[in-house]
């Protein structure tokens, strides 16, 4: 009998031992758990501010000039495209498949397009496709791209002999690579894709692997916080017929691109062209010529202005030797949200601020 009440006894004092061991434990553990730094993309509410702004590293492959997944592990060398942006010139094809998209002048107040295509392959047209100057090679070159045109300047042409560049020209040895669309007058009419290019590329034996500079890129519900309200903005280059507008939508969180009061779309896709981030720059502009050439400092930096989700921050646009033009805020590179970037390069004169106005929407009323 008291062997039965010691074996009792021990055997309650084990179960207790062990419940308290066991309730201990779950809270150690509790204590111990660190919580999730980076919330997943669907837990993340539309409206809810993050703490901070900071890059999202990614596990799968992402483009480092739209921080957009890509299904190809490694991708080719980029393209950089004169594109045609006179009025009898649109619309263009392939200008919504671009991964960053530069408009700047050419001459005589007409503006040229720069579409840098690099995770979009396979675009089945491009264009039209017109000529290059310097500062056009330039940057076109600084994303590592093979720079495709139809004709150029003479100090275009000066620099891509003497330096030897990896270019395709249409009126030069890549017109193979090119075809005219008949539906369209020339010189409004000169079309490739992205397929052709990359073949004559390889048969030219240009270098398929370059150097591509990358952006750091925000997490794409991380909502800005202290910047001032520009859900619309115009911006104005020299002559009336190249007047833009950009309107914030915030269901696609782009901002999308008018041409003269008249939407701008894709005509391969009947797509809107659009960009997560809009830089507004101002650069020096000098005139060369009675044609109205042109010398665009692409180097300097200066007065820039970035447009996403709807704000508008003031900050300047820098590039360092071998590198891309960046956004600069406060001496740090601002972080872009993943999409496409339009980069409208505007003078500087008679200010920055006179080719740029921007704010809430316009009253109705």
């Amino acid at each position: 009998m008291n062997k039965n009440r010691h074996y009792s006894r021990l055997l309650t004092g084990i179960i207790l031992t062990t419940m308290l061991l066991s309730a201990c434990g779950s809270q150690a553990a509790s204590n111990n758990i660190a919580p999730s730094t980076e919330p997943s993309v669907s837990q993340l509410p539309e409206a809810s501010p993050l703490a901070s702004p900071s890059p999202v590293p990614s596990a799968v492959t992402t483009s480092g000039l739209t921080g957009l997944p890509v299904t190809e592990s490694t991708l080719p060398r980029p393209l950089s495209i004169m594109i045609n942006n006179a009025p009898a010139a649109r619309p263009q094809s392939g200008v919504s498949e671009a991964d960053i998209l530069y408009e700047v002048l050419a001459e005589g107040g007409i503006t040229r397009l720069i579409g840098i295509f690099q995770s979009h392959m396979g675009v089945v047209k491009i264009g039209p496709i017109r000529s290059i100057r310097p500062y056009l090679i330039d940057i076109g070159e600084s994303y590592g791209g093979v720079t495709v045109h139809a004709g150029g300047s003479q100090a275009a042409y000066a620099i891509l002999q003497k330096q030897k560049k990896e270019d395709m020209d249409e009126i030069g040895k890549a017109g193979a690579y090119f075809w005219r669309d008949k539906n369209r007058k020339a010189p409004h009419n000169l079309y490739s894709n992205t397929d052709k290019l990359l073949e004559g590329a390889d048969k030219l034996g240009y270098a398929k692997d370059t150097q591509v500079p990358t952006y750091l890129f925000n997490n794409p519900d991380y909502v800005p916080l202290g910047g001032e309200p520009a859900t619309e903005f115009n911006v104005y280059f020299l002559l009336k017929s190249y007047m833009l507008d950009y309107k914030y939508d915030p269901e696609s969180r782009t901002y999308q691109r008018w041409v003269n009061g008249k939407q701008h779309m894709d005509l391969n896709n009947n797509n809107p062209v659009e960009a997560a981030n809009v830089i507004v720059m101002g650069a020096d502009h000098k005139v060369l010529d009675d044609v109205g050439r042109l010398q665009i400092d692409v180097e300097l930096g200066g007065e820039a202005l970035l447009f996403q989700r709807g704000q508008v921050i003031k900050g300047r646009w820098s590039r360092k030797p071998n590198d891309v033009i960046r956004f600069i805020k406060d001496g740090q590179e601002e972080l872009l949200y993943p999409g496409v970037t339009h980069f409208l390069i505007v003078p500087n004169t008679p200010s920055f601020s006179n080719h740029v106005t921007y704010g809430p929407p316009k009253s109705t009323k």
